[in-house]
């Protein structure tokens, strides 16, 4: 009873740090992939396959018969992102002779931190109860005051919170699965000018929403030191209330329908040695779903405007390796490609995002049997980027605007992993001598 007691003031302690922290999305569009300090040491290497030890559940649900006992683990991350967008010369002058400010955004990437916590207690030989705390959906941008795009964007946020009570069972020594119930709420405020004056009055859309959603996964350990997981975590449906607020004193209350994406990802891990480890994954998620959003008049049921996303499948491929140095300490490295789903036809000053390039370094170390501490470190390359909201982009709306932007981002990682009943260690054999 004291250990339930326990697992129930980590799940709460999990929950208030989330509610407090802000978030970034750095895994396509407005998604955060970074969930683990492990698996960020690995660019998310084999995460489905429990590479990333009791935090790969985020990914898929049966990881959790991997990780024995009752345990708890805290993550938290910071994300330093560095985006500048800079209109071309015919926009400059174009804004400029229309009494507009003729100036680029400034940096529109704002510094994050993203915490999670997961726990899992073993009941019996075959059967785990977990819950974890996540924020999978979130991101921040914010520009200057007064700049050429203001009629398209000056800030954006969304931030969600994941309460996901899991169960996981080992059905046989070489086939476990899981599930999950994902509770999540996701909040959402969009700021733009009604015109490039710096005296133009601002639109704000905001709006929030509870949904519910679901997660699967299996395991299987076809051979000794292999590891294959498949996860699954599912759409979740947010039917947003709240406000268009056109300039002062005009307050429209609205609603929208907004599917969030599906996402599978695949793993497979293999120890080559007591000191060696090799991990691969791919993640595909449906951004597709993710369309034209209609926003209507919660009176009326009218249109009144529009979030235009026009998505493409998102995709993510990585591989990493894991060295253990001695019994105390391993050490972890990995790339990973991410296929972006905003493309030049689609990009806009919101979200500046585009195919990009993960390097990731890391480590644990073991301090005693029961406490352990990771650091993770990523550098983001992410390809140049053309902005064109011109005729045929779903966000174009009378001005055109043309710019570039050379994202970076910067993410560091670490966690806390504790276990709270002591791990029984072998007995050593008697030492038989003879006289």
């Amino acid at each position: 009873m004291r250990d339930y007691h326990k697992f129930l003031a980590w799940v709460a302690v999990g929950s208030v740090s989330l509610i407090v922290a802000g978030t970034d999305a750095h895994a396509g569009s407005f998604a955060i992939r970074e969930q683990s300090a492990t698996g960020q040491g690995a660019s998310f290497a084999g995460v489905a396959a429990g590479s990333a030890g009791l935090s790969s559940m985020f990914w898929n649900p049966a990881t959790i018969t991997m990780s024995p006992g009752f345990r708890f683990e805290g993550h938290a991350t910071v994300i330093f992102p560095e985006a500048k967008i800079n209109p071309d010369l015919p926009t400059l002058g174009l804004v400029g002779a229309l009494g507009g400010t003729p100036v680029g955004s400034g940096n529109i990437g704002q510094t994050a931190f993203v915490p999670a916590a997961y726990a899992g207690y073993q009941v019996t030989d075959r059967l785990w109860l977990g819950v974890s705390v996540n924020s999978p959906f979130g991101f921040i941008t914010k520009a200057e005051q007064n700049w050429a795009g203001q009629t398209y964007g000056r800030s954006s946020k969304a931030f969600s919170v994941n309460v996901t009570p899991t169960i996981g069972y080992k059905v046989t020594d070489w086939l476990s699965i899981g599930v999950g119930l994902q509770v999540q709420y996701f909040d959402v405020t969009l700021k733009r000018a009604l015109g490039v004056s710096p005296l133009a009055p601002g639109a704000i859309l905001e709006g929030d929403a509870y949904g519910v959603g679901y997660t699967l996964g299996l395991t299987l350990t076809p051979f000794e030191g292999t590891e294959i997981g498949l996860g699954f975590r599912s759409s979740i449906r947010h039917q947003l209330e709240g406000n268009l607020i056109l300039g002062p004193g005009t307050i429209l209350p609205v609603k929208a329908n907004v599917n969030l994406p599906e996402v599978v990802s695949v793993g497979i891990s293999q120890r080559l040695s007591p000191q060696w480890k090799v991990m691969a994954g791919v993640e595909w998620t449906n951004w597709s779903r993710l369309n034209v959003v209609p926003v209507t008049s919660a009176a009326t049921g009218l249109a009144v405007t529009a979030l235009p996303f026009s998505y493409r499948d998102g995709w993510f491929a990585s591989v990493g390796a894991e060295y253990q140095v001695n019994e105390q300490l391993a050490l972890r490295a990995g790339l990973g490609y991410e296929w972006s789903p905003i493309t030049d036809r689609t990009r806009d000053v919101r979200i500046p995002d585009n195919d990009r390039f993960w390097a990731s370094i890391g480590a644990t170390y073991q301090w005693n049997d029961q406490l352990s501490f990771d650091i993770g470190y990523t550098h983001i390359f992410v390809k140049d980027t053309d902005i064109r909201l011109v005729p045929g982009n779903p966000q174009f709306s009378a001005l055109p605007f043309v710019a570039e932007s050379k994202p970076t981002v910067d993410i560091v990682s670490v966690a806390l992993k504790y276990r709270w009943d002591k791990p029984e260690r072998p007995i050593p054999a008697p030492v038989v001598r003879k006289y």
